[in-house]
């Protein structure tokens, strides 16, 4: 059984892929989402202020990514793996509650649930380059 930590990102990533698909307020997309895709009642005070990064810091995020997967360029990128990656990067740059190896498992554990066969392999080595380059900057 997911946990609700891993419900609740599952939500993140396809309110951002919603969000930036369709535009709109993002806030709202994830109201949304949490009333009509998930099984239980579930808490925002862990979904909003991840969902709240991501806008916040898309910008940077996207540079992020992009550094770290340089040969590939960010509209080549499937959209759904570009969400999970934000929502990765995110909380490997932003939320020092999670510790950076839950975040990157559950950055390849949304792959394999929203992605193609390829997405695990790709997140992957997105966010364990991005691992090491924090490591060494620490």
């Amino acid at each position: 059984m997911a946990s609700k930590r891993h419900i609740l990102r599952s939500i993140v990533v396809q309110t951002v892929f919603a969000w930036e698909f369709h535009g709109g307020n993002p806030e709202a997309i994830l109201s949304y989402n949490l009333v009509n895709g998930s099984k239980g009642d579930e808490d925002q005070s862990f979904a909003l202020p991840l969902l709240q990064n991501i806008v916040k810091n898309q910008k940077e995020l996207k540079f992020t990514i992009q550094k770290f997967a340089p040969e590939w360029p960010w509209e080549k990128i499937a959209a759904v793996d570009r969400a999970i990656l934000e929502v990765s990067v995110a909380e490997l740059l932003y939320d020092k509650s999670v510790p950076a190896l839950v975040a990157i498992n559950e950055g390849i554990e949304l792959a394999k649930e929203f992605g193609n066969e390829s997405s695990s392999k790709f997140v992957n080595g997105v966010l364990s380059s991005l691992y090491e380059g924090l490591k060494q900057s620490a």
